[in-house]
Order: structure tokens, then sequence, then C-alpha cells
């Protein structure tokens, strides 16, 4: 089956044309030149992802080293530049709450307030427990980004299930320094960042500040109101570290970093797809009511001017706001130095908001707020750990670490005036349109209604704890011979309350139910065709009564026709429709479990340029407190063992570093969205049938077979060339409880499919990118400086149940810049173009809607250090 859209793939030849052109990523390491090269040579690329400075060719772990000056010369500051630079590493771009990251495939589809990332994000030593405090955020003044695959938490922080992302930012010295950055670009783009610092007491205490701004519009207008773009960027950020050296064995680093907040208009970048389906697999038509038939409603029709082609080509909307988000974060950083040991402490706060305020896509006033979200995380985390000196027989660290989290969630949504003509079925638009009194019903089945939510989670109240002990040793059995040891014990301590409600009855208190699962609403009981119920209280009756003069203008419920209790019955049935499920406020069962983590990893240096290793790793994820429809439905713990065997080797007497693994992760209990027994609904409806509904749960088996190649050449003077490829065979070995495709939910259709042996989504089989990085020298000490990345990615299904209208295309993305200034930095500017052969791809798509591509941008940037 097949959906159209307007975008295709961009062609390989893409790819080759950047090559020729000297399009692709810079590399800070450089083959063997003269000093005036400001090069560093290859092989001696150091890394901390063992908390202490190694040659990245002597660790035993397949990882990915990105430069911050990498990330400078094309302007790259988000999260989404970062995986573009690294192997089998991806970005799920949802918005600034929802968006995930990968490592080898896993992790990208699935992320709720209640569960944990399955990759790690680890910022100065501290781990980040929540996605959202790295997807709005500015990555500036980077030193380096570090990618580690495979189960980690032997070492430091969080435990992660498949793998961390380190950020280093660059810190306080006793060196003067000032660097800036300005730069410009299409639609109104604006980015401008300011580093300085040096010593406050020289020997004692040096400071280091950095400021970015980051502000533009977007590619999409909103046709309502062209003031609004999808997807705008504003952002500000500033981040202040001191650095204090009272002895030398002692020396402490406090920072403490602010983003304000500010909105962006990133929900409602999408549009319809041209053509979508009318027909299900076997045949049958799909009889869901269409967009096209509420437009050809009286009620929207009539003195608007607004047509099915303006929703298809257009974002028109009424009331779309920015996601608000703001961040905020201090940590101290503690080192003492005891004889050989070396006692680091991390103490560290950060907190979040979020507030999205979200519209119906149109220029009606359906939704005030189509399903809003208002959202404040807040983490505290303490970590001791104690480093030996390396060397000697054996090596080795050992910590303790503690997190808290706090995580406020409250799904929100206003219904407006033309609500109810939109939501009603054509039967129950047909018999309230009819008249007057109708109408008036018609609106107020829904106006103004305020609910606090009828997700299946509700508002949550989410408290998280975690405490853990870890070691790692490096034995050093022989010159040659190293084994790594480590294993980690996590106590979690895992709790939800929620609740879901209605926080305002609107303009027709008298439309509510009498009841919503044990919850009070004040109602007057009917029938489908609303005759009023047996068991009515005189209070009850007073309000039938009431409604009847209300709409009608006659005394009681019992003189109005059985046409007229028909339009009552319908206008109550749409409000019941949709302010859904509520429940008062509930404890979710608790998650509270001792979970293990370790690894076991033999190296064998072969030679000073080529070593191998083998890997075998275990982490967990834990389980998660939440519920569906009211009633708590926990999930499982996530269980992965990841085996991975690589060598690490510099050739031609240095000037080609080249790094592979191949490695096959298997995972028990998988989170992501399944189906699972709706017992709400089929407890309510209690007619003898088992009710389903799709949410957060457990794929009982995943495995994930590969391989991976990471190099780096340096052979021609001037010239760095950074490769990286993945080959990536990810599938569910075991999924009995997917949900179905959209093309087979027909009516009679199972409740829920099996997909075992199916490709796990949002993994795609091929990725890779390549990165070119030339100083051409000229005048003495200045340089032409060609710079630029590509990134190439394989199709990959993009919905969970793998339906044929969700697959995202293959694409390669290029970006690419060109510069002149100084060898030793001092000035450069460069003209950079983001995606430049405009590649289409879609980012996401279904069989009703797709979100598009951000096309090409072309700016300049000017960078001084003084």
């Amino acid at each position: 089956m097949t959906t159209q859209h307007r975008f295709r793939p961009h062609p390989l030849t893409a790819l080759i044309a950047a090559l020729a052109a000297g399009s692709a990523l810079a590399q800070e390491a450089a083959a063997p030149a003269p000093a005036e090269d400001n090069t560093q040579a290859l092989g001696a690329v150091t890394v901390r992802s063992r908390n202490r400075i190694e040659k990245l060719q002597d660790v035993p772990l397949s990882i990915s080293v990105i430069q911050g000056a990498e990330l400078d010369r094309l302007g790259s500051v988000g999260i989404d530049d970062v995986t573009k630079r690294a192997a089998n590493v991806s970005w799920n771009l949802g918005n600034q709450r929802t968006s995930s990251i990968s490592i080898r495939g896993i992790g990208k589809i699935g992320q709720t307030e209640a569960q944990d990332p399955s990759v790690g994000i680890i910022v100065d030593g501290v781990s980040y427990a929540y996605n959202a405090l790295t997807s709005s955020f500015d990555f500036v003044d980077i030193d380096t980004v570090e990618v580690t695959r495979g189960p980690q938490g032997t070492l430091l922080g969080k435990n992660a299930s498949v793998g961390n992302i380190i950020f280093t930012t660059k810190r306080p010295s006793f060196t003067p320094t000032a660097d800036f950055t300005l730069g410009f670009r299409q639609r109104d783009g604006l980015f401008a960042t300011a580093a300085v610092g040096g010593p406050i007491v020289d020997g004692l205490i040096a400071w280091r500040g950095t400021f970015s701004a980051n502000k533009g519009a977007g590619d999409i207008k909103n046709a309502y109101n062209r003031d609004i773009s999808y997807t705008n960027t504003d952002r500000i950020s500033g981040r202040v570290q001191f650095l204090i050296t009272p002895s030398p064995d002692f020396k402490a680093r406090f920072a403490f970093d602010l983003q304000p907040r500010a909105g962006e208009t990133t929900n409602g970048r999408s549009f319809p797809v041209i053509n979508p389906p009318t027909t299900y697999s076997n045949g049958a038509p799909i009889t869901t009511v269409t967009n096209e038939q509420r437009l050809g409603r009286r009620w929207f029709k009539d003195n608007t001017g607004y047509s099915l082609a303006d929703y298809q080509n257009l974002l028109t909307t009424d009331s779309v706001r920015g996601l608000v988000t703001g961040s905020s974060g201090a940590t101290a950083d503690l080192n003492w130095q005891l004889g050989s040991h070396t006692l680091t402490s991390i103490t560290a706060f950060k907190s979040y908001h979020f507030n999205s305020v979200n519209d119906d896509a149109t220029p009606f006033d359906v939704y005030r707020n189509a399903g809003g979200f208002w959202n404040d995380y807040r983490q505290a985390t303490q970590e001791l750990r104690l480093t030996s000196a390396p060397g000697g027989f054996v090596d080795y660290q050992a910590g303790l670490y503690f997190i808290k989290v706090d995580n406020t969630a409250d799904y929100r949504r206003w219904w407006g005036n033309d609500a109810g003509a939109w939501f009603a079925t054509n039967a129950q638009y047909g018999r309230l349109d009819a008249d007057g009194a109708g109408r008036d019903l018609l609106r107020n089945s829904l106006a103004n209604v305020k609910a606090s939510y009828n997700s299946p989670t509700g508002v949550q109240d989410i408290r998280n704890k975690s405490a853990a002990i870890f070691a790692q040793a490096n034995w050093h059995l022989s010159e040659a011979l190293t084994l790594t040891t480590g294993a980690r014990l996590t106590r979690e301590d895992r709790r939800n309350t929620g609740t879901s409600r209605i926080t305002s009855d609107g303009s027709a208190p008298e439309l509510n139910p009498v009841s919503v699962n044990g919850v009070a609403l004040g109602g007057f009981a009917t029938n489908a065709t609303g005759d009023l119920a047996a068991g009515n209280t005189a209070e009850q009756i007073a309000l039938a009564n009431a409604t009847a003069a209300k709409y009608f203008n006659v005394p009681t419920y019992a003189a109005l026709s059985a046409a007229q209790r028909r339009q009552v019955a319908d206008a109550k049935a749409i409000r019941q429709a949709n302010i859904g499920v509520l429940f008062p406020t509930t404890e979710a069962e608790p998650f509270k479990k001792t979970q293990p983590a370790w690894v076991l990893s033999p190296s064998y240096k072969f030679n000073r340029d080529l070593t191998g290793y083998a890997s075998l790793q275990h982490g967990e994820k834990a389980g998660i407190a939440q519920f569906v429809n009211g009633v708590s439905s926990p999930v499982e713990p996530e269980k992965t063992d990841s085996f991975e065997l690589g060598f690490k080797s510099a050739l031609f007497n240095k000037t080609l570093i080249l790094n592979a693994d191949v490695f096959q992760t298997r995972i028990k209990n998988y989170q992501q969205s399944v189906r699972v027994l709706d017992v709400y609904t089929t407890t309510q409806t209690n007619d003898g049938t088992r009710y389903y509904t799709s949410a957060t749960g457990n794929a009982p088996k995943v495995e994930v077979k590969g391989l991976e190649i990471d190099g780096v050449y340096g052979g021609i003077r001037d010239l760095t060339v950074r490769f990286s490829a993945a080959y990536n065979d990810a599938k569910y070995k075991s999924f009995p409880n997917a949900a179905q495709r959209i093309e087979d939910a027909y009516p009679g259709s199972a409740p829920y499919t099996d997909i075992s042996g199916r490709p796990l989504a949002g993994a795609a089989k091929y990725t890779g990118n390549i990165g070119v990085d030339y100083r051409q020298p000229v005048w003495g000490d200045k340089e032409i400086n060609y710079t630029g990345n590509v990134a190439f990615s394989s199709s990959y299904y993009s919905d969970v149940s793998l339906s044929a209208y969700s697959i995202v295309p293959k694409s390669t993305t290029v970006d690419a810049g060109i510069g002149f200034g100084t060898r030793n930095k001092s000035f450069n500017v460069s003209l950079i173009v983001k995606n430049l052969f405009n590649d289409d791809t879609v980012r996401s798509i279904n069989s009703t809607s797709y979100t598009p591509a951000i096309p090409r941008s072309v700016g300049i940037q000017f960078m001084a250090r003084l």
C-alpha cells in the first residue's frame, strides 16, 4: 500500500556531489603536518567516558568522539546536529517534551513522563533523567561530545540501558580568553554566543561565562496570523562557572545555568496527506467522519471562505501559542587528591518547565487548547566517587549515586463554541442543525468545557528515587592483556499519583452526565433517545425542567416532543464522548526493585597500533508506575544484554584511524506502546466484551545486531575526513500484543496483532555520515576553510504498528560551509548552508498527516577570539 504526499527522498548522487565539492564535517584531528596547521595528531584523540583522560584507541568500548570546534564551524548547537555526526545514533523529532534519542535503533519510539530514557545524557558529569532537558537547549561552548554504546552504569551517574551521550563544556582556566560568534540566517535568524573567562584571583579563582541567543522564524507561516511561524526559534541561555584551587590537592568547580522561559511553535507543524485511504485492507470503507465532511457542514461552510484545499496547504490556526520551555541548574563539582586516589563529589540540581497550548489546525473555535500540557520537572543528584591512579596490576573506580525526581504533569483540554459541530457524528449533526434550539444545544454541548484531562494517564504527580553503588576495575594481566570488570546495584522506588477531572462545566452544566466512573458531575439521567431515566432525584428533575425552558421555552421536560428530547440526548452524548475518562485521585502500584548492571570486557593490544576487545554488558531500565484510564497499569523493567567484538587501529603511519565492531543486543520486556486490556472501558460497558487500548507496556523480546565503523583520515596535508557507518538489523523477536495497522483496523478485526519477526519501529537498517574539513593556506597566516556534514539514513517505520502508511523514506542531508580567516582562529567569516540540496524527506508520516522536512537555510557566521 502506498501513500501520496509531496515529498521524495533525496538521491544518493547528492552524497557524491557533496564529497566532490569537499562538503562534509571536520574533525579535530589531522595528518602529521607543520606546526602552523594547528591540528591534532591522529591517534591522540582523548576521551573522558571512564572519568579519566584516556586515548580513544585504548578504551575497549564502542565510542564516537565529536569535537566542539567541529560543531562550531557549522553553527551546530542542537542535539539533532550531534546525532548526525556519530555512528548509529538518531534523533526522533517530536516537540520539546516528546523528542527522544536512540542508539542502535533502540529508544527512538516511546517516551512518557514516568519512563526513563533509554539513552543517558550526561552534561559535565550530571546525568539527566528526562529527555526534555536536551531537546529545547542549545549546546554551546562545547569541548567534546562522546557517544558510548551498550548498557552503562558501572562507572558513574545514572544507569542507561543502551548507551550515553556525554557533553563536556569548556572549563574555567587561569588563561584569559574571549570567544565570540555572531550569525545571521534566512527567515530572520540570529545566533550569537560569547564565552569569556580567566583569573579572578590568579592561581586561586578563575571563571568562565557563556551566553547564547538563538532566534528566528520558521519556514511555514500561520495564515490566520502571519507573525506566527512553524517552527520558530526563541532561546536565550547563560552559564557561569567558577574554578577554585586553594591547594594542589583540592579543586572545586561551581556552575550555574539558566534558560529563561520562551515559546516556540513546534506542535502543529504538519499537513494532511493529500489522498488519505478510503478503505481498509479488506476493502471495507473507512467510515470515520472526515475533515472534508466536517468542512462541508453548514456550520463551517457558510460565509467562511475556508475550504479543504486551505486545510491541506496552509496552517491556519486561531488559538496556537508557542510551547513555553525554560530550565535552570546548579552544580558543585569537588575533587580531593588523597595520595594515589581522587575523591570526587558532584552535587547538582536541575529544573525544567514545559507548557503547551495546542490548536486544532483550523481557524474555527473548536479547541482553545487542543490537548495542552503543563509540566514542572525537578531533579536533585548526588554522586561520590573514588578513583585510583591508573597503572599497576589493577586500577579502579567505585562510587555511590542518588537521584530524586519530582515531575508534575497536567494534561489540559479546553473546548470552544464550534467544538460540538465539529465532533458530532453525521446523524447527531443532522438532528441538531435542524433548528435554532438544536444549534444552541450543538454549541453548548462543549463550549467552554475544560478538563484535566481525558488521556489514558490523566494528571500525574511522579516521584522517583534511585540509589546505587557501583565499581569498575581494569586488571592488567600483562602488558598487552587487560580485563575490565564492573558491577552496579540500583534500588528503584517509583511512585505516581493521578487523577482526571472536569475543571469547568462550560456554558451548559445541565448537559453533564450524572457521573463518570464514580465522579459526580451533577447532570440528570436520560436514555439514548432523551427520555428521563428512572431514579432521577427531585433536584435532577428540576434541572431537566430548567433545560427544557432554556432551549425550548416550555415549562417542563415532559412537555418536550420526541425530536426535542432526542436533541437533548445528542448534545449530552457529544459532551460525554469528548470528556472521556474521569477518575478520582488514585495511587498507582509503585515500582520497587533492586536492579543489577555489569560489564566484562577483555582487551588485547596486538601492537601499539592495533587493539582488539570483546565486551559483554548487562543493564536494566526501571519499570513504570502508571495509569491507563484511571486504573493502575504497571510496566515491567526492561532488561538488556549486549555482546560486542571490535578492534581499534591506527594505520598508514597513524594517518588513518579505523575502529569497527560487531554487536548483538537482546532486550527483554522492551518498553514502548503496546495494546493492553482497558479495564475501565471493559468494566463500564459490562457487555461481556474485553476492550483494549494503546498504552506504554512491554514488547516481550527485541533483538538488534549489526556492524559499526568509525574512522578519520588525515593523510593529506590540511585535509581531514571523518566517516562512520552502521548496519543495524533490529527486530521484534516476540511481540504478540501490537496494535493493528490502521489499514487492518476494520470493524470486527482483532484488538491486537502479532508482529514478531518484523522490524523495530524507528530503526533504520543503514545509517552513515561523512565529514570533510579542508583548510587551504593563503596569504601567510590566512586560510580558506571548507567544511560540511553529510548524513544518510535508510527508510524506517515511524509508527509502532508498522503501518505501510508510516514509512519514512531514505534520506541524505548535507550541511556545508566555506570560510575565510586566520590560522590561529582569531577571526573567521563563513557562509553556512544547512540542508544544501534541500532534501525534502518527511520527518514522520501516517495515514492522514505528515511532518515536512525543514528546508534549506543559508546564513553567514562571524567568529572571533581575543
